[in-house]
């Protein structure tokens, strides 16, 4: 029989702003993560922090923010009037106390609810936040959100501005997060690309922009484009458009400086006003996939008091404005017919241009119609018997607090989809398993993926036929064998991504599973090492009599092994298109018909690793 608990006044209790931030940091930073992740919470502590000095700076003090990591630890510079020294303490420590509820001095910052600091000084180990203004100065430190150390105010000739420095807690984060400067590198270009005369520094390298989002989309660009990149503003909103050759759509959208990786309600007024205005440019009734196919645009918009669907204010749901402004469906439709409309008219040959991708990409649609329909009754009755996917339980769509942990693992045969499906969480991992090496898929088109049965069920398991918004899970894991056959297989799907479903990528969602290369274990301790160094640092610990077993592929990995790698020592990582400056060139050399040039580039950078031997 079930104990009984009594229900009384001491069941009740009350935590403080610091002990309900580390019990639930999700509430506030979303995920915790380690780092692999562009959206994991140690940047949402750094964008917390700069959010602060950017809303400085858009109110006209500062014109330099500098970002220093060291390690684990970050330190933000800014010079814009310093936080009052008088109410340091409170602005870093207490709950709902800052200058944002005043809309007169934020009216349009990001940040609102006076959480932001004090949730990374909650989740930090150490931090500490310094205030300079007219000549004085004054610092507070503080452990895990308790105060170390409350400084007295005092002289300084420094210049005016706020300085926070913070290193995450590894008892949240995990004892082996990290920062990764690439991801931090793309966030501070975002804020360049947003706040045109503002300089970043990071570590030394400067982030500055002077054309804004015209400059944000031509950093992006993976390839050739089919006009002049569109680039129209008016007072809170600006947008850079274009069309490449690329299948899909790829949008950067922003609010009052916040990239909204999900999009929301801005979003989906511009892909709404884009469609109007061509139609009616036109005078033609074209499909609204037809008009957005191949589109990279970037969108960013100003909003009064704007009310986000999470704390980490990834996707928008305000649906106006301002409070006495009109929607933002007709803030952003009026502007389009008006701003696009004469763009157009004043640029006949991109106009010319996006009239033919338009009509190319309608003929393309009806031609997959046919064998759309083909391959739906083909998978419909192939269905009944697929074992290709064992499916978990919660999606990416669900309303479950659990649906960004959803994944699809991509495994090469039925060996390594055993071993995962035997050991895997139900609730939120599925497997897909290949039959074997997928098909090279440059230079085909998309009629290859209705006429493949493997690539036509991947597509219809990922739900993503029609875009990126029916999209089941939140990240698709390539697990394949550490030998040469794997990495083909990953070289493979990766291709075939690049060049059908390229948003996949650039909203990171695809990774790639790491796992263990040796095991390490004596009779008491087992070690699993995922390079030489590793292997060779558990050897030294365990000594000579330490037995070494070299895992070549996932099939290898005994169940009860596999668990503990697609669990709690998950390592993820991350397939980024953050220094790719022409997919079609990269697609070109490694994965076209150039055998003999690629040849000579792989004998011309050949290495031979002599220690690999040992095992």
């Amino acid at each position: 029989m079930a104990e009984k608990h009594n229900y009384t006044e001491a069941s009740i209790k009350t935590l403080s702003s610091t002990e309900h931030i580390r019990l639930r940091p999700g509430m506030y930073i979303g995920r915790l993560g380690n780092g692999t992740h562009a959206e994991d919470g140690i940047y949402v502590l750094l964008k917390e922090t700069i959010d602060n000095a950017i809303d400085e700076y858009t109110m006209g003090f500062g014109k330099k923010i500098e970002i220093e990591l060291t390690d684990r630890t970050v330190r933000v510079r800014d010079f814009g009037r310093g936080i009052p020294l008088g109410k340091l303490l409170e602005c870093v420590s207490v709950i709902n106390t800052g200058a944002k509820y005043d809309s007169e001095t934020f009216k349009k910052a990001v940040g609102l609810n006076g959480v932001g600091q004090k949730a990374v000084n909650a989740l930090s180990f150490a931090y500490r936040a310094q205030a300079v203004r007219e000549g004085q100065t004054k610092v507070v430190e503080f452990s895990q959100g308790k105060l170390k150390k409350d400084a007295r105010v005092c002289s300084s000739d420094e210049k005016n501005g706020t300085i926070i420095e913070f290193t995450p807690d590894e008892a949240l984060f995990g004892k082996d997060f990290k920062f990764r400067p690439e991801f931090i590198e793309d966030m501070l270009w975002n804020y360049a690309f947003l706040n045109r005369g503002l300089t970043l520094t990071f570590n030394g390298k400067s982030f500055r922009s002077e054309n804004g989002l015209r400059d944000l989309l031509q950093k992006n660009l993976s390839g050739d484009i089919l006009y002049p990149i569109c680039h129209i503003e008016a007072d809170d909103i600006e947008v850079a458009m274009t069309h490449g050759a690329h299948y899909g759509e790829e949008y950067y959208s922003f609010v009052n400086g916040q990239h909204t990786t999900m999009g929301g309600t801005h979003l989906a007024a511009f892909r709404e006003a884009l469609v109007a205005t061509v139609r009616n440019f036109y005078k033609k009734e074209y499909d609204a996939a037809d008009i957005r196919q191949s589109i990279i645009a970037a969108v960013a918009v100003r909003v009064i008091e704007p009310v986000f669907e999470s704390q980490t204010k990834t996707k928008l749901g305000s649906t106006d404005i301002g409070p006495n402004g009109p929607s933002i469906r007709q803030f952003v439709g009026n502007f389009m017919q008006q701003h696009l409309d004469n763009w157009l008219h004043r640029n006949p040959e991109a106009a010319d241009a996006f009239k033919r991708k338009i009509e190319e990409s309608e003929r393309e649609r009806k031609e997959l119609a046919g064998i759309r329909n083909l391959a739906r009754e083909r998978a419909k009755k192939a269905s009944l018997h697929n074992r290709k996917l064992r499916d978990c339980r919660i999606h990416l769509g669900d309303r479950d607090k659990r649906n960004e942990e959803s994944m699809l693992f991509i495994v090469e045969g039925d060996s390594a989809a055993g071993s995962l499906t035997a050991t895997r969480d139900v609730q939120t991992q599925a497997v897909f398993a290949l039959k074997g090496k997928p098909l090279n898929t440059y230079g085909l088109t998309k009629k290859v993926i209705y006429e493949n049965e493997e690539f036509h069920l991947l597509q219809s398991a990922l739900n993503i036929e029609e875009g990126m918004e029916g999209l089941r899970y939140n990240q698709i894991v390539i697990a394949t064998d550490a030998d040469v056959d794997g990495m083909h297989i990953r070289l493979l799907l990766i291709s075939f991504f690049l060049q059908f479903f390229p948003a996949l990528i650039q909203n990171g969602h695809l990774f790639i599973l790491e796992t263990p290369l040796f095991r390490v274990r004596n009779k008491k301790e087992t070690h699993y090492c995922y390079s030489e160094d590793e292997k060779r640092a558990a050897m030294a610990k365990l000594g000579a009599s330490a037995e070494v077993t070299r895992f070549k592929g996932l099939g290898e990995i005994s169940p009860d092994e596999f668990k503990r790698f697609i669990g709690e020592d998950l390592r993820l990582e991350p397939v980024s298109t953050a220094h790719l400056h022409s997919a079609e060139q990269l697609l070109s050399f490694f994965m076209g018909k150039n055998t003999p040039e690629r040849q000579d580039f792989i004998i011309g950078n050949l290495r031979v690793e002599k220690d690999l031997v040992e095992v």
